[in-house]
């Protein structure tokens, strides 16, 4: 009797040139160019529909195209007064190529789009090393199809440059085990160390699968695999470690300050605001999963569920039951083998991928929101083709036909429950689920290596199709929908939820997570300390992340926050808004107008990088954003501030702005306040375009 842990017909190296000769020669070509070019046309289509997207990165990219400087460091505006929040690899990227191609939606979009459609050729060519090209082709489909990969690679957040960047590091890594090659591991090393400066510690969180596999399958002996592993974390070291180190150098009355930080080092933002305050919580950083775990906006409650919960679930769990359910069979059925077997090497490095990442996500108490999970996606889609592939190797054995049955039912049930959260194509959540039954009890009681092979194999293709319908169809919706703000979801604008968040995201419609229809304008609730539609006063400080803040209190429709914002300021209707808006700051005409007839090294100061982001996109000025993102940070000081007036390096000081969110630094926002105070008692406030304006060029 075949079990479970009897070797199979043919193991995965062996597989993998046995059925490229037996479809003829170049099928995988064809298959392969069919895949990157429907990925292609799947993240590029109607891309401008989106505008700048976030507007805070766009503008970030528009500085980098004026000013090296501002390239180098990641500024937010062109004159460097302060930085984003994040490290700069992601806008030194959306910087060339608005530098090259001008500065518009595209160019700055785009990236991302080849970012994705890279990441999905390299999850296949990883897959296909060790387990054939079909079982590449399945891996690269699952990434491309899945909801947040094609939400976000259609986006400018720093993520599609992270899932990159450790998407070639799992690629390496393989490389590196294949031969302990020490050369493949130490560029492992420097990717993540680019990943780093991408969006610094998440970067690590794929770290220990990618030493665990190494340490465990590498075909070399142990003190030589340690040694390698020290010369990786020596090259991850300096590739992320020489910018902190220019950072740390540059005078820092020459640069701009680094947003995020209280002590104005790239260092302390790592450690604080983007590092251990994620995890726990404070540094800048919300608690308890936002608000309590109520919005949804901030991935809902804290535990083990958070991922497939209403906030994250419609995301990236469509095949998350699939993967670890192919991790744990993977595990098991090479439990004896040998220490190299690459099976199991392949279940260490993706299901470790997916059990750090995903137990980070699921408790972390400080700020995550529904898109973090983009990281995830290389990860799970890789270990359920690399399951689906080994499962059918062992197809002899019950054991195996019923565990790849269980991972195509858990699927399209899961598929089914998910697809109940919206009133979106009902029909299609029975087909799903009906075929996927169907297709696992075939596979089951009507298999026999000689009567029915073909019947198996009809069965597998229906049990994948429709267990991946569910996820695509959604995938698919999202292409058709603009996204802007800070927080964009994937999925159809005329869905309707249930409940609280009864949509994967949140936050783009009210504080029951509801989505906006097509014709929304863009107004949305706030985060977990500010709902509804404000205006935020001079001088107030609400604050999260840039990319990691709710609404800064609602958009107006005049806002480029309700649609997509063309170069000239001017809005595109139908978008979807995720936070960031210029919260009820209009970037009208005739205010543009005034900043582009200005000759100052600053058009304008306002307070909050949101509102300062949408002037610069709208006039292509540069604009201070008093107290950075969430207008907390310590810069300018008012000493700083009356020294630009008194250079006469700004015109203008534009009264309101938006802030991020709530949270901040202390969220006291004094050096913005006394500004603004400061401003007020010494100049004489007019009005252009409805908005309050000082003149700081002509003081009482």
């Amino acid at each position: 009797m075949t079990t479970l842990m009897d070797r199979p017909a043919t193991t995965p190296e062996e597989a993998a040139p046995r059925h490229r000769h037996r479809r003829g020669p170049g099928w995988e070509k064809i298959a392969l160019g069919v895949l990157l070019a429907g990925t292609a046309v799947l993240y590029l289509w109607n891309l401008s529909a989106s505008g700048w997207g976030n507007s805070f990165y766009a503008a970030a990219a528009q500085a980098g195209a004026q000013s090296w400087k501002a390239w180098l460091f990641g500024s937010l505006d062109a004159g460097n007064a302060i930085t984003v929040d994040k490290p700069p690899a992601a806008m030194w990227v959306m910087g060339l190529s608005a530098r090259i191609f001008g500065v518009n939606s595209w160019s700055i979009l785009a990236p991302q789009a080849l970012m994705g459609v890279a990441s999905v050729y390299l999850v296949y060519a990883s897959v296909k090393r060790w387990f054939g090209p079909v079982a590449g082709l399945l891996g690269g489909a699952a990434l491309a199809l899945t909801p947040v990969a094609v939400l976000m690679f259609r986006f400018d957040n720093p993520d599609a440059l992270l899932v990159l960047l450790m998407t070639a590091g799992a690629y390496t890594t393989i490389r590196a085990v294949e031969k302990a090659s020490w050369k493949w591991l130490a560029l492992t090393g420097v990717l993540l160390g680019f990943g780093f400066l991408t969006k610094m510690m998440q970067a690590f969180l794929v770290l220990p699968a990618f030493a665990l596999v190494y340490l465990v399958a590498a075909p070399t002996g142990i003190g030589k695999r340690i040694r390698d592993l020290l010369i990786s974390g020596l090259a991850l070291l300096v590739s992320a470690g020489w910018f902190v180190a220019l950072v740390s150098l540059w005078p820092a009355s020459s640069r701009p300050f680094i947003a995020g930080s209280t002590n104005n080092t790239l260092w302390e933002l790592a450690i604080g605001y983007n590092g251990l305050g994620r995890i726990l919580g404070g540094s800048g950083n919300g608690g308890g999963g936002g608000g309590g775990g109520q919005n949804t906006s901030f991935g809902g409650a804290t535990g083990i569920g958070r991922l497939f919960g209403s906030s994250m679930g419609l995301e990236i769990s469509w095949l998350l039951p699939a993967a670890l359910i192919a991790m744990i069979a993977v595990l098991a059925m090479t439990w004896r083998a040998p220490r190299t077997d690459r099976a199991r090497a392949a279940a260490i490095l993706w299901g470790g991928w997916i059990l750090v990442t995903g137990i980070t996500f699921s408790w972390m108490s400080g700020t995550i929101h529904p898109y973090y999970t983009v990281a995830l996606a290389p990860g799970i889609a890789a270990m359920v083709a690399v399951g689906g592939r080994v499962l059918w190797l062992y197809r002899a054995a019950l054991a195996a036909r019923l565990t790849l049955a269980a991972m195509i039912l858990g699927t399209a049930v899961w598929g089914w429950v998910l697809l109940g959260r919206s009133d979106w194509l009902p029909a299609l959540r029975w087909i799903t689920l009906v075929a996927g039954v169907i297709a696992a009890v075939a596979l089951v009681i009507n298999f026999s290596p000689l009567k029915a092979r073909k019947l198996a194999v009809v069965a597998v293709l229906a049990g994948v199709l429709s267990a991946g319908a569910g996820s695509a169809a959604w995938a698919t919706a999202t292409v058709g929908e603009a996204h802007t703000g800070s927080i964009p979801t994937s999925g159809p604008a005329s869905a309707s939820g249930g409940g609280m968040g009864g949509f994967g995201g949140g936050g783009t419609g009210g504080p029951g997570g509801q989505r906006p229809s097509a014709n929304s304008s863009g107004t949305q609730s706030g985060d977990d300390a500010t709902e509804g539609s404000t205006s935020a006063p001079s001088g107030s400080s609400s604050g999260s992340s840039s990319d990691d803040a709710a609404a800064d209190g609602g958009a107006t429709q005049d806002d480029a926050a309700a649609g997509g914002a063309t170069e000239d300021g001017a809005t595109t209707g139908g978008g979807r808004t995720g936070g960031g808006g210029m919260g009820g700051q209009s970037t009208n005409s005739e205010l543009t107008a005034a900043l582009k007839a200005t000759t100052t090294k600053w058009a304008a100061a306002v307070s909050g990088a949101t509102s300062a982001a949408d002037l610069e996109l709208a006039s292509g000025t540069s604009v201070i954003a008093l107290g950075g993102w969430n207008g907390s940070d310590p810069s300018p000081t008012l000493a700083q501030f009356k020294a630009y007036v008194a250079a006469g390096q700004i015109t203008y000081f534009i009264s309101g702005g938006g802030m991020g969110g709530g949270g901040g630094q202390g969220g006291t926002a004094t050096e913005t306040s006394q500004i603004a105070t400061w401003v007020s008692e010494n100049y004489t406030a007019t009005t252009v375009g409805g908005t309050t304006v000082y003149n700081l060029t002509t003081a009482n």
